[in-house]
């Protein structure tokens, strides 16, 4: 009879382990990034009263006869499902959709949440609420002048340089597109003046030198034959503007030819000297040098499009002309005014000269069994022996989910869940202690029948 004494007594404590863990769930109902937990229980030893016995030529088998001692907690298991996306406004705010961890870094220990609040403290560092460093990978910018990040390099502290220049680059390229009207009037020698200036397609870009000067740029197209079209350059605050083509001549003039093929694609591009250059094969370009004030020289590359290519050239088409630029390599100096974040964790800033660069990248990490993590604590977790190596990498790939920015992810508690299991739990804690009090009961009528 005292079996059942210490039977109900293992039920009320292991009950009140599981409305420990659903008290700890509900009040982490709005904390950000929390995973609830649950709790599952097992039996424990059951004592043997008599033995399982064979079958024999004369009886059959008789199972075995045992009474069970009570119960205990099997697991307290972490169930990492996805908490629902709150949106915030705050740039910083980041939310996890699907697998993986931010990862953070106090001193030399790592740690991993789900909890992006992020801020950015006074050295522009990233951290979230507790100082804890925020881990990725810095953009690098190589002696070409590309940025670059590399993502199987070590992680570090990533950094946002609020006020950092954006260095002024002199414009070395300038891309062409669109299309020039097929039925505009051919101008000849004989055409006026008039008529030049009205059947000439003009564009206009602004260049910069390497300090950051701007200067107009304007490329004026008009209709010399058939399928030809002629260009001449001219840059406003720098005259006397030399057009090439091909590496070997410098021309005398500002003006070259462009040639279309019966499908109104690019054909060829040649300048327009005595002995022409002409280039009818990949990317047709034409180089304009200029003299800038200071006495400086600056060379151009014009791009005008593939040969035979419809998409990003300049074609000959029925359509109006809308030939123009559509990029250009140059800028005025800048600061870098905001940033945000994509979906793959990249930091792009955006600078006052238009530029956007990317500054960094934010790391997430994944774990073989990410149960098997232990809670430290301030939305934190730390690896065990059973979690598994952290798995860093970028967003989006290797199983890990994407990145929201300006948004946080919820904690995963159902708070209706929640109180059905506390109603069970409590049911159970009920029961189990009427076990005890029945128990008591009975030895009690046992000592009465000495009366």
């Amino acid at each position: 009879m005292m079996r059942s004494l210490y039977s109900g007594v293992s039920g009320l404590v292991n009950h009140q382990v599981r409305m420990d863990v659903l008290g700890n769930n509900i009040s982490n109902v709005n904390t950000y990034g929390f995973k609830r937990e649950r709790v599952t229980f097992q039996d424990i030893i059951s004592q043997m009263m008599e033995a399982a016995a064979r079958p024999t030529d004369e009886r059959g088998g008789i199972n075995s006869k045992q009474v069970g001692l009570g119960m205990a907690v099997s697991s307290i298991d972490k169930i990492m499902t996805q908490g629902s996306i709150q949106t915030t406004g705050i740039n910083t705010d980041l939310a996890i959709a699907g697998e993986g961890f931010f990862t953070l870094k106090k001193g030399e220990q790592l740690f991993y949440t789900r909890a992006g609040n992020f801020y950015i403290d006074k050295d522009g560092l990233l951290v979230n609420a507790n100082g804890l460093k925020v881990q990725g990978w810095k953009a690098q910018k190589l002696t070409t002048g590309e940025i670059v990040i590399n993502p199987s390099g070590q992680i570090e502290d990533l950094y946002i340089p609020r006020g950092a220049k954006s260095p002024a680059a002199a414009t070395t390229i300038v891309k062409y597109r669109s299309n020039l009207n097929t039925a505009t009037p051919i101008i000849t020698p004989e055409s006026t003046e008039l008529d030049k200036e009205k059947y000439t397609h003009k564009t206009s870009v602004d260049v910069f030198d390497s300090y950051g000067n701007k200067y107009r740029m304007f490329v004026d197209f008009v209709r010399v034959g058939l399928n030809k079209w002629e260009g001449t350059v001219n840059v406003e605050g720098a005259p006397n503007a030399l057009v090439s083509v091909g590496e070997s001549k410098i021309d005398n003039n500002n003006k070259f030819t462009v040639e279309f093929d019966s499908k109104g694609t690019l054909k060829s591009v040649s300048d327009n000297s005595a002995n022409p250059t002409v280039v009818d094969n990949g990317t047709l370009s034409v180089k304009v040098r200029f003299v800038l004030p200071d006495g400086k020289e600056q060379s151009i590359n014009l791009q005008l499009g593939n040969v035979g290519s419809i998409d990003n050239s300049i074609t000959q088409f029925y359509a109006p002309s809308t030939a123009g630029h559509y990029d250009q390599d140059g800028h005025a100096m800048g600061y870098l005014e905001s940033f945000k974040i994509d979906s793959s964790g990249t930091i792009i800033g955006v600078f006052t000269n238009g530029l956007q660069e990317p500054l960094g990248q934010i790391a997430l990490a994944g774990f073989t069994n990410p149960q098997g993590l232990e809670k430290v604590g301030e939305n934190l977790y730390i690896e065990t022996m059973n979690s598994g190596l952290a798995d860093i990498s970028q967003a989006e790939i290797k199983g890990k989910g994407k990145i929201y920015s300006g948004a946080l992810e919820m904690s995963n508690v159902d708070l209706s869940d929640a109180f059905v299991d506390m109603i069970v739990t409590q049911r159970g804690f009920q029961a189990n202690s009427r076990t005890i009090t029945t128990t008591d009961q009975m030895l009690q009528e046992l000592l009465n029948l000495k009366r």
